[in-house]
């Protein structure tokens, strides 16, 4: 059954998060382990980790997901970066794996000075090493972007590129969808939307969409700008959010919201009853 949530904020603590998110309306929910910038990766204490699982039993939390942290860039020609990316997705697939998290959502990071061809090749081998002796229970997904500057993965051939050349790992289980990423990207979901289907399932395979950021777009199409607002308020539209969400009940797809607060607990709503 498709599950329906937000991301939640662990400002009060990690463990404090379930029952926020039961709070906000969430059957499902995703968080960040760190700040998503910049600094020190806290110690996730065992406790923690506990008081978090049972919580997500008490309050009928059915799945979580992580997000990595936004500096992700495995294909940077800087190793000190690439490494460090590395590095990263590695701890937060432990940490994922210590909380019960069903996957770690990532970005994949730009191209920079790098052409496409070359970029996609230091991107699927900083995965080989950040997945090849990993052996948690969580697993990774890679997030499509919206394509500003030189980001990888805006166009589903390029996530293709680099998925399908990695099946031998488990831990690697497909992609997450950002609607308002895919839109600003140039995916008209709107007016476009089975040719959309028909490319992810060309490109990725839908069963390897394995979970959906649900986000309306404040800005237009094409314009390649990162900018989410609520279900039904953005450029998007709330009639394509209903094939969005048929296409997620007919795969059995989880749909997270990124969206602004308060009004993230009203895009719950709406799409528990599309």
């Amino acid at each position: 059954m498709t599950k329906i949530g937000c991301h939640v904020t662990i400002r009060q603590g990690i463990d404090i998060t379930p029952k926020l998110a039961h709070e906000l309306g969430c059957e499902a929910m995703q968080i960040f382990t760190r700040s998503p910038y910049a600094g020190k990766t806290p110690e996730l204490k065992p406790e923690v980790a506990k008081k978090f699982k049972e919580d997500c039993k008490k309050y009928e939390i059915k799945n979580v997901y992580i997000h990595a942290p936004y500096f992700i860039n495995l294909a940077s020609a800087d190793n000190r970066i690439k490494y460090g990316s590395i590095s990263a997705i590695k701890t937060e697939l432990e940490r994922a794996s210590m909380l019960g998290a069903k996957y770690l959502v990532t970005h994949i990071g730009s191209t920079k000075d790098l052409g496409e061809t070359e970029a996609i090749k230091i991107t699927i081998e900083s995965l080989e090493k950040a997945l090849g002796e990993y052996k948690g229970t969580a697993k990774l997904l890679l997030e499509n972007s919206s394509g500003a500057g030189k980001i990888i993965g805006a166009k589903f051939e390029e996530l293709g590129k680099i998925l399908k050349p990695l099946k031998k790992y488990k831990s690697l289980d497909g992609m997450c969808l950002d609607t308002q990423h895919s839109f600003a990207a140039g995916y008209d979901w709107k007016n476009n939307f089975e040719n959309i289907i028909k490319s992810l399932e060309e490109n990725i395979g839908l069963d390897n969409v394995k979970l959906i950021h649900t986000n309306d777009s404040d800005t237009d199409l094409g314009s390649n700008k990162d900018r989410h607002e609520n279900i039904g308020m953005g450029k998007i539209g709330l009639d394509a959010f209903k094939k969005i969400k048929q296409f997620a009940v007919k795969n059995k797809i989880d749909m997270i919201c990124e969206t602004k607060h308060p009004g993230v607990i009203e895009d719950i709503e709406i799409l528990k009853n599309l």
